[in-house]
This record gives structure tokens, sequence and C-alpha cells, in this order.
């Protein structure tokens, strides 16, 4: 491409970097009644579009690969972020990949190009507003009379997810994010679209000596972090803290520290307050082995006869991948609480194998062990997460453990289509309260990006003569429709 025509290509994208005045061209083989006399003008006044020592810029003469990354890199660096266009970003994303090479040779940062183009993603004005729609058709079946699936009904049609996520870039640094969700009553905007409320709203930023700083509300969630679990929900904890976050890399080590208040975890204790301090050390030396120590010490503050009191917990976790796609990895939880006279003890293994490894299917096996009197999660294991009919319902609060199987399946038949089959069973080791097991299968159809269809049938059987608690068998039939936008 001729120098001249190579100009008029790159115009438009810096056309909004600041008001267009008039400018001298300083270039001598380009008159002023050149007809790219302007567009030059303007590219020299802000640096980016520079001549020869002579004084000449040879508009006739064919551009290098190394004078346009040259462009590129200035390009990136006059661009005003604010009001970029979203055209202009994927030119400029294309621009930056083609000539990587040259940039690298030229020493710039490809790292730094990307995360000025990463931040022009967000939109026009910095903002980027995404969000997700899920609809479920439910219709239900229970020995005892008890619709858990279904929430008391036989069917349900319900608004089942309702997000809004606004993101904003306000520098290279700093960042804000917040998630707005829908629903009513207790099941924590997964449910109708009453009482909509902003489970996240919290501000990322830098302080010195590059420690992460956020503040706000957010979730903690390692087990999550870590791909600890699947489908289902964390051992323990997994919850939002109004607070502070630190956080700071130190070669193979990752530290995070929280500080904040943390109101009714889970479904345990809806009535205690409780001031929380977490820390999380995780290690990585390599792509294949990862380890990690973290401790929880929850203070409860609050005057409710029903509290739980103090509960401090520590934990270690490790995977271990032996390829890519074949890994192990478990956790394991060491809790006091105020409550108890002694601690209580959780742990969990896993066998984590990728489709890629089996060709047909993915494939996830988990053993885990709780005491009875664990303060973690209760409803793991139940299809789509809580709210749901699970193998833990009947779970008695008492000294024995519990001990829990879960296996996942999933199928990826073409970019289109899919499929998976679970299975989860839970013995509880205490007379008079009966095993329970779970299955399920499903099939799903991606029917554009943006929308998938999904059809699935799950059972629990309960067992029978529990006593104050659910018997017999509950099955539901349910057609899911999710739209991401």
């Amino acid at each position: 491409m001729k120098k001249l025509m190579t100009v008029f290509a790159i115009i438009a994208l810096v056309a909004f970097a600041a008001p267009a005045l008039a400018a001298a061209n300083p270039f001598m083989d380009v008159p002023a009644g050149h007809w790219a006399y302007d567009a030059v003008a303007q590219l020299a006044s802000r640096g980016i579009a520079s001549g020869y020592q002579d004084g000449s810029y040879k508009g006739a003469q064919p551009t290098t690969r190394y004078e346009m990354a040259s462009m590129v890199a200035r390009m990136l660096a006059a661009i005003d972020m604010e009001k970029a266009a979203q055209r202009d970003v994927d030119l400029l994303k294309r621009l930056v990949l083609e000539f990587k090479d040259e940039l690298d040779a030229l020493g710039v940062k490809v790292s730094d190009l990307d995360k000025r183009v990463a931040l022009l993603e967000n939109g026009v004005g910095g903002w980027k507003v995404r969000g997700v729609f899920r609809f479920d058709a439910k219709f239900g079946s229970s020995d005892s009379g008890d619709y858990l699936y279904t929430e008391g009904k036989e069917t349900q049609f319900t608004k089942e997810r309702f997000r809004l996520f606004l993101t904003k870039s306000i520098d290279e640094n700093t960042s804000f994010y917040a998630e707005y969700r829908t629903g009513g009553g207790n099941t924590k905007g997964m449910g109708d679209t009453r009482n909509g409320f902003w489970a996240d709203l919290y501000v990322d930023t830098k302080l010195p000596w590059d420690i992460g700083f956020r503040v706000g509300r957010f979730c903690v969630d390692f087990e999550d972090d870590y791909g600890l679990y699947i489908d289902n929900d964390a051992l323990f904890y997994s919850g939002r803290i109004d607070g502070f976050r630190l956080s700071k890399n130190i070669g193979i080590l990752d530290a995070t520290a929280v500080i904040g208040r943390n109101a009714g975890y889970e479904d345990y204790d809806d009535d205690s307050d409780y001031m929380t301090y977490i820390l999380n050390l995780h290690m990585s030396p390599n792509e294949r082995f990862f380890i990690g120590a973290l401790g929880y010490w929850m203070a409860e503050d609050s005057d409710s006869s029903t509290a739980y009191g103090d509960i401090n917990t520590y934990g270690v976790y490790a995977g271990y991948n032996f390829t890519p796609a074949i890994g192990v990895k478990g956790a394991y939880y060491y809790q006091d609480m105020d409550m108890m006279d002694d601690h209580t003890d959780a742990w969990k293994v896993i066998l984590d194998i990728k489709q890629e490894a089996l060709k047909f299917t993915s494939l996830w096996l988990e053993y885990s062990r709780e005491d009875n009197s664990f303060y973690g999660i209760p409803d793991r294991y139940a299809i789509g997460g809580g709210n749901y009919a699970y193998v833990g319902e009947n779970r008695p609060f008492n000294d024995e453990t519990a001990d829990y199987i879960f296996a996942m399946a999933k199928q990826q038949w073409t970019n289109k289509f899919s499929s998976f089959v679970r299975y989860a069973h839970a013995d509880f080791n205490t007379t008079g309260v009966d095993d329970a097991s779970e299955w399920g299968l499903g099939f799903g159809y991606q029917y554009t990006p943006a929308v998938y269809f999904e059809l699935a049938y799950d059972q629990v059987d309960y067992g029978d003569n529990n006593f104050g608690g659910m018997n017999g068998k509950e099955s539901m039939v349910r057609f899911r429709t999710t739209v991401n936008f």
C-alpha cells in the first residue's frame, strides 16, 4: 500500500482522538494543494506520521511493515479511549495482531498494547453492559406431595435468572463492576422479577508496590476460582462480603486478604452478622501443579438468640494435572465453632477428565466426607445449583459423618448439540436417616451464539421413613431457555 493511501486507512481511527484543528504540514513533498495535505498534517501533528531526515514524506513509496507497526503503536498512544467506537476497536485489534512480530522487534510490549485495546473494548464512553436471561418451565412429581424442585407446585414457570453486568474502565489500573439481579424472598436473585438488588458493586484499582485493591460488595469463592467444584457448590464458603480485598503476586505466590462484613452466611444462620477476615495463599510453581492454604475468621457480633457464635475455618487445597486433560484435585477443612465442644472436618477429592482425553465425553468423579455438624453449604449436588431438591436435604445435625459420591459426564457432540448425565449419592451414617440418591440427564441445543435451549430430567430418592424429613421420590422435567446478551 502506498504511504498516502495508508494515511487514509488510519485517519478515521484517530479522528476522534482530539478536535480537528488546522495544522501545518511539515513535509516538503506534500504541498498545501495536495489532496492528502490535511490528513497527513493531522497525523503529523499528533506524532503518528513521521517523515525522513531530509524533510520529505515520500507518500508514493510503499509502506514497509515496520513503518506500519510504528504507526499502530502511535495510534494506540494517541486514541481517546472515552470516544472509541466498536468498529475502530475491531480494526485496532486486527492491526495489533497483524504486526505483532514487528512491534516486538521495535521494542513495543504487545501486552501493554493488548491492555489498551482491552480498555477500548468496554465500548463508547468506557462502559460495557451485558446480561443473561433464563426462563424455566418445570413439571414436577412427588411421592410425598412436597415439591422442592418446583417450590410447592406441580408445575412452575419462572424467570429463573435475570442479571445485568456493568463494567467501566476508568483508567489502565482502575475499573468499576456491578451486577444487578432480580428475585424475591430468600431466592437470592434466582426467581421472580420483584425485589431487584445489587449483588456485586465494587471498584478495582492498584496501590503502590503493585498491590491490587478492591472495595465494595464482592463474592469470595476460592473453590470456584481454582476449579474445585462443578454444577453444584463449594464445600465451604461461597458468599458475598461488604469490605476490602488486597491481593499481591510474588513470583509463584498469589496472596489475597479480605476484611469485611458478611450478613447471614448462606443457608445456616440468617439472623447472625459476622465480621469476617480471610487470608488465602496460592502457589502455582508450574502449569501442572497448584497448592494453597487459607483461613476464615468469622466473628459473630449480633444479639440474635440463634447465633452460632464465632466460626474459624482453616483449609488446604491442591491440584495436579497429569496431562492438560486429566487431573486430580481436592480440599480439606478444619473448623472450630463456639457452639461445638470439638472441631469438625470436611474434605473432598476429585478426578477431572476433559473430553479431549476420552474423546466422546468428559468425566468428573468426586468423593467427599463431612461431619454432620460441619458449618458449610448443604445444598451441594443439586442440578443447576441451590433452590432445588438435593441429596443432602435430610442430613442430620449430629456427631456422625456424611459421605457423598458425585459423578457427572458431559458430551459436546457438535458446536450446537450437547448432553449430560449425572449421579449423586449421600450416606448420613445415622440410624433412622436413609441414604439418598439423585440422577439426571439433559440435552442442550445452542440455537445461536446467544440463545441456548435445554431439556432435562432429574430425580431424587430420599428413602423412606426419614423422621421429620423428606421421604420417597421426587422428579422434574425442565425446559430451559437461556439468552446471553
